[in-house]
């Protein structure tokens, strides 16, 4: 969808300009725009390169396990049918981690993986080795939505990829958007834990009422 939303973007323009008699301003803003989205992609290579090294040695050094176990009362309270142990857990909080850091970039590893961990959490209940409701294949679990959820919502204590892209186009104080972002993140945050766990208790008292049915 994203590709044909660009693509229909550029095609008016380029319509545009050749309507309007502007195609030289066209083709300078095209050659512009590329040499600024090249020097900003190496600006920001060398920020995410140096914030996922700190990631990989936090996880070699043992921080990433000590993290996550003192973010298991809050682990389980979000994702309380997930048994204790899985290795979804790890890379959920990973996550979480690098999202806390405004590390986008770095995060989605860990997403990926923790959705990988999630789906085979998903056949396991569906053979009958592991607890939790079993659903249609083909569907997500509730661990997966409210995981999906947080990690878009995801509260930031370090926004680093605004505060490298303030950086890049001259802002005088890149950093200035560090408490707005606190403040928005966590408010989304806040909204999508309410929602989750509501969404959570509706399908848990549905479960309930279709077992209590007779027949």
């Amino acid at each position: 969808m994203l590709n044909i939303l660009w693509g229909a973007m550029l095609l008016i323009g380029i319509v545009y300009g050749a309507v309007t008699g502007n195609m030289n301003q066209v083709t300078d803003a095209a050659l512009s725009s590329a040499k600024e989205a090249v020097s900003l992609c190496i600006s920001m290579a060398g920020i995410v390169a140096m914030w996922v090294g700190i990631m990989e040695i936090a996880k070699a050094s043992g921080l990433v396990d000590r993290l996550t176990k003192a973010m298991d009362p809050l682990l389980h309270f979000l994702f309380p049918e997930i048994p204790a142990g899985h290795r979804a857990m790890e890379f959920i909080s990973a996550n979480m981690i690098a999202n806390f850091l405004g590390l986008g970039w770095a995060a989605t590893p860990f997403g990926l993986k923790a959705m990988e961990k999630l789906a085979e959490l998903e056949e396991e209940r569906r053979r009958g080795k592991a607890p939790g409701p079993v659903r249609k294949a083909g569907c997500a679990s509730n661990e997966m939505c409210t995981f999906l959820i947080l990690n878009i919502s995801s509260l930031q204590l370090i926004p680093v990829n605004i505060i490298a892209y303030r950086s890049q186009y001259g802002s005088p104080d890149p950093t200035a958007i560090v408490g707005p972002a606190i403040a928005a993140t966590a408010v989304s945050t806040a909204v999508a834990v309410v929602f989750c766990k509501l969404m959570e208790q509706r399908k848990r008292t549905k479960r309930v009422l279709n077992r209590s049915q007779p027949g």
